[in-house]
C-alpha cells in the first residue's frame, strides 16, 4: 500500500482524519463495522489490519515469534514492529476491550451452566 506523494493540506488531513474517527466511533453493531471495512479496506488491508491485532494479543498472551509466524503466517518483521507498539494507547486500548470480552464470555459461560445445573 502506497500513499499518495501529493501532499494534502496539513488543516485538510486533519479534518479528514476527524470525521473518519467520528465515523467509526459511531458505528455501534459489529455488522455495520464489518459492512464498513469490506467496502473502503482491501482484502490485503483487512487481513493486514485483522493479523496485526491478533499479533498484539497474541505477543501480550506470551506466545513466541515462532507461534506467532507458523499460526497467522506474518514475517518476524511485523511481530517485533507490533512488539514495539504493545504499549502505544490504541493497542493498549484495543487489547483492553478484548480482555473485556473474554471476561464476559467466560463468566457468561459461567452463569449459563450454574443457571443450568440448578434448575
Amino acid at each position: 500500500m502506497r500513499i499518495s506523494k501529493n501532499i494534502v493540506n496539513r488543516h485538510l488531513q486533519q479534518e479528514l482524519f476527524r470525521t473518519l474517527y467520528q465515523l467509526v466511533a459511531d458505528l455501534k453493531k459489529p455488522e455495520d463495522v464489518e459492512k464498513f471495512f469490506k467496502a473502503f479496506l482491501s482484502e490485503t488491508e483487512h487481513v493486514t489490519l485483522s493479523k496485526r491485532v491478533a499479533v498484539a494479543y497474541w505477543l501480550d498472551k506470551g506466545r513466541n515469534y515462532s507461534n506467532i509466524n507458523q499460526n497467522l503466517k506474518v514475517s518476524s518483521a511485523t511481530i517485533a514492529g507490533m512488539q514495539d507498539n504493545l504499549n502505544a494507547d490504541g493497542v493498549k486500548l484495543a487489547l483492553q476491550h478484548i480482555k473485556a470480552e473474554e471476561w464476559a464470555n467466560i463468566w457468561s459461560q459461567k452463569i449459563q451452566k450454574f443457571v443450568k445445573g440448578s434448575s
